[in-house]
């Protein structure tokens, strides 16, 4: 980190800076852009429908690279508690009007915001490739998932219920629903714009208001967000979004008693010091997305010719999209030993012709992140896995403004106690091991501390409910991959989390329910 440049930060620069950048939707003129710029691009919290100057002088500045070059592309502030609890105080006078604001008129602005998000697609998607490192192909799909999320829940407002009943002879009882207040919103760095939709889209339809924070490696979206929200009108306080790191910004963010709920989705390790920095806060409400380890169960049927190809097709992709840096990819494959062979030599085959790095495998998202991956390709050959695919990357030197590259890798022989079996890996890196029946796959894919998602492959009907339901995770897959109904339940099981979102489970989280008794006479 290093100090400000305050020259960078005025009003005027930043306002101009805005108008620019608005107008690079395609790869050619972002990165003509991002060439012209004498100096890092700049980018600042977005508070009260305003993009703030600097309030605290000095504010440490953190880097923020390009995984595609490895080269410096912004930097952004390190928000000092002060400045968070000024957000958070913007979001609290917000929330005063907001909350009593009808549901028709939430929905016209969250209508508003999905339309405006479908007519700048192109570079809400361009700028996520640049910033995430993940093909442009996958940001598109993931910008038109953040405008389903405004889409969906501006239309499933208008059409709650509520539950009554009758005391007989005595009263009616009815249950009452009314906004939390404010959050705070977390969101990571693996898909930044989806997920920040994913809780800013309820959050406001419900009637509270936010503090949001992405990651630090990824906050362009979120920085383009906020610009959205301002074309939008969304009234100024609704939605705040500022920038930093965990333990300045996000602590600072999670812990204040004038925040009300913490969405976070990231890292189980983080999610553990929020519960710890809340634990006396019994009335916050948290709703914690964290990590997963997850099995992909192959039975020998889903390789019969007919289904083969999907077999084959659904467990690369759940293990290789986005580069393995999805929190819902099975990157523990195991497959019945009847066709073990058959598969890995299939699956090898097929990830080789498909995914193909700088085609349609992007970067990984930062130095940081490559070298952890890095080291478990390491381990990987200390002990002695075979590689089927891939190999260890050379190391890089963060001077170098050399992108973050890694080939898909493809381990058998690991054992299963390695930490290659155990730890969240969160890259293009699967693990494919044998097993003999049922009753062991059921074990296998149960023994993690995670308990986030599951896919299962087999034509058998009665399996497909005898497994699926015995997996403990939150969401399991049957003969298909990342397909999802926005109103069931997101979340997991075990170390992957607790809270469910999605639907009217989003709004258990945004919302405080009491029950009035009305008497009958």
């Amino acid at each position: 980190m290093e100090a400000t440049n305050s020259e960078q930060w005025t009003q005027q620069a930043l306002e101009e800076f805005a108008t620019e950048i608005w107008t690079c939707n395609t790869v050619e003129r972002a990165a003509s852009f991002i060439g012209s710029q004498k100096s890092p691009i700049c980018l600042p919290n977005y508070v009260a429908g305003r993009l703030t100057p600097l309030q605290s002088q000095p504010m440490a500045l953190i880097d923020s690279f390009n995984p595609q070059t490895g080269s410096l592309l912004c930097k952004l502030p390190c928000t000092p508690a002060s400045d968070v609890e000024t957000a958070i105080q913007h979001a609290r006078h917000a929330f005063t009007t907001w909350s009593k604001t009808t549901r028709r008129e939430r929905s016209s602005h969250l209508r508003r915001i999905s339309d405006l998000l479908q007519e700048h697609r192109e570079l809400f998607a361009v700028w996520e490739s640049i910033d995430q490192g993940k093909t442009l192909e996958r940001a598109r799909i993931e910008v038109d998932r953040a405008i389903s999320n405004f889409s969906y829940f501006s239309t499933y407002i208008l059409h709650e219920h509520t539950t009554a009943r009758m005391v007989d002879g005595v009263a009616l009882t009815y249950e009452h629903r009314s906004p939390a207040g404010v959050f705070a919103l977390i969101s990571p760095w693996n898909m930044p714009l989806y997920l920040l939709t994913w809780k800013i889209a309820p959050c406001i339809a419900f009637g509270c208001t936010a503090v949001a924070k992405p990651s630090e490696i990824t906050s362009m979206s979120a920085y383009l967000l906020g610009l959205l929200l301002r074309k939008a009108e969304l009234p100024p306080g609704v939605v705040n979004i500022i920038l930093g790191d965990g333990p300045t910004t996000g602590a600072a963010l999670v812990a204040s008693p004038s925040v009300d709920g913490v969405s976070f989705t990231g890292g189980t390790q983080t999610g553990i010091a929020i519960r710890r920095a809340t634990a006396h806060q019994i009335r916050k409400h948290l709703s914690l997305e964290l990590g997963g380890k997850n099995p992909n169960l192959v039975f020998a049927d889903a390789m019969d010719p007919a289904t083969r190809d999907r077999t084959i097709r659904i467990a690369a992709s759940a293990a290789f999209e986005n580069q393995g840096e999805i929190c819902l990819c099975g990157s523990r494959i195991y497959v019945e030993r009847a066709v073990y062979e058959d598969f890995v030599r299939e699956i090898t085959e097929y990830v080789a012709e498909k995914y193909v790095l700088r085609k349609t495998v992007g970067a990984v998202a930062s130095l940081q992140h490559y070298d952890k991956i890095r080291g478990y390709l390491q381990m990987a050959v200390e002990e002695k896995a075979t590689f089927k695919l891939g190999g260890i990357p050379p190391a890089l030197d963060k001077d170098q403004n050399q992108g973050y590259w890694i080939n898909p890798a493809i381990l058998t022989d690991v054992a299963s106690g390695s930490v290659l079996q155990k730890d969240e890996i969160f890259g293009p890196v699967v693990t494919i091991s044998p097993f003999e029946d049922e009753e062991e796959a059921v074990r296998l894919a149960n023994d993690s501390e995670y308990g986030l998602a599951a896919v299962v492959l087999t034509n058998d009907g009665a399996r497909m409910r005898r497994v699926g339901e015995r997996i403990e995770a939150g969401m399991v897959w049957v003969n298909c991959w990342l397909v999802r109904e926005l109103g069931t339940p997101f979340g997991g099981m075990k170390n992957s989390g607790t809270g469910r979102e999605g639907g009217e489970y989003s709004r258990e989280v945004f919302t405080v329910v009491r029950t009035l008794h009305l008497p009958s006479d």
